[in-house]
């Protein structure tokens, strides 16, 4: 590569010099040349694939340009997978992280690269009937072991604040709703109304991922098992049951609405029921509440991804969404609202 080509995320070839004179005499290397790939870009973290010498690392760093001061907190990604590092949670090797902008051009961190498989289709449709099954039991066995690592034992005590999660959440959303509509959800408004005053007692506090799903999990080449939990940009410290039943939305959205697997024939897939991956969770956390207050964990986190989806619609009606599809999946706010209205209902009713 020479010194004036630039990659897709606007490295050019002094950089990768840079990167690579650096990585050397931190000894994460022996060699000063990488031959860099494109792996992700546009406005997440951009991630390039390192080839130096026999190595093969992976380089994540923030975009350039101006950015919201919390947002692309690499080094919260860095800290978060450091940590875990001898835990159950399957996570790579992180190898350095390195806030000193002169180097790329932003703060960036290096980890050792996987071979693995990410999975968009959650049907998995390549995989058989018993590995479909098997993936999804130790995806659950992942979730349930972050849920009870100790953040003080590892660190982490300061990665978030602690208590009143979902008032605290519950609060943001609807804020950003008001402040910002132009136009109205009347399902989003009526679980506005309806939350605060129905959020369980307890207040357990856990390490939580935020947003924990399949294609967030990378998995063996060929067995059905995780071997990496990826993209920690909205973990924090949080209520483990809103983790996890953000994770089960899935069995609640259509395929026609998004990528769900509600309304599919389950059994016939080898996929585990809500109930059966629900009462597996329970078992391996004791988070026995769960199950009772089930109904307000999933209205809550259809209104949470509603006021999401509604605030990129606002922005892409504004010009300022840079994601070509983002009114596209911003429609999805609507009927995502009235699944959670469905579920607000069921839980007064039981």
């Amino acid at each position: 590569m020479s010194s004036s080509e630039a990659t897709p995320s606007g490295l050019d070839g002094q950089a990768w010099h840079r990167l690579g004179q650096f990585l050397c005499d931190s000894g994460v290397t022996d060699q000063t040349a990488i031959t860099p790939t494109l792996l992700t870009g546009g406005q997440s973290n951009p991630t390039y694939r390192l080839s130096v010498g026999k190595n093969e690392l992976v380089l994540r760093k923030k975009p350039g340009g101006d950015l919201l001061p919390s947002a692309h907190a690499v080094d919260r990604e860095y800290r978060v997978m450091k940590a875990l590092a001898d835990s159950e949670v399957p996570v790579p090797e992180m190898l350095l992280y390195c806030d000193d902008s002169t180097v790329i051009g932003t703060p960036f961190y290096v980890m050792r690269f996987l071979q693995g498989r990410v999975l968009f289709d959650q049907t998995i449709p390549q995989a058989s009937a018993e590995d479909r099954r098997a993936i999804y039991q130790d995806i659950n066995r992942v979730i349930a072991a972050l849920h009870q690592v100790d953040p003080v034992a590892v660190g982490l005590a300061d990665y978030g604040r602690a208590g009143n999660y979902f008032g605290r959440q519950i609060n943001r959303w609807s804020r950003q709703y008001k402040e910002n509509h132009t136009e109205r959800l009347e399902a989003l408004e009526k679980l506005i109304d309806w939350l605060p005053g129905r959020i369980p007692d307890g207040d357990e506090v856990s390490i939580v991922h935020g947003d924990f799903r399949l294609d967030n999990v990378m998995l063996h080449p060929t067995e059905p098992r995780a071997i990496a939990v990826l993209d920690w940009e909205l973990s924090t410290l949080g209520h483990p049951l809103a983790d996890f039943s953000y994770h089960c939305m899935s069995w609640h959205i259509p395929p026609s609405l998004w990528r769900g697997i509600g309304g599919l024939d389950l059994a016939s897939l080898g996929i585990p029921s809500e109930a059966e991956h629900l009462d597996q969770y329970v078992k391996a956390t004791g988070l026995t509440q769960a199950q009772e207050h089930w109904d307000f964990y999933l209205a809550y986190n259809f209104f949470r991804m509603s006021s999401i989806l509604y605030g990129i619609g606002q922005r892409a009606r504004q010009g300022t969404a840079a994601a070509a599809d983002a009114l596209e999946t911003a429609a999805k706010a609507g009927p995502l609202a009235d699944l959670g209205w469905h579920y607000a209902q069921r839980y007064e009713q039981r």
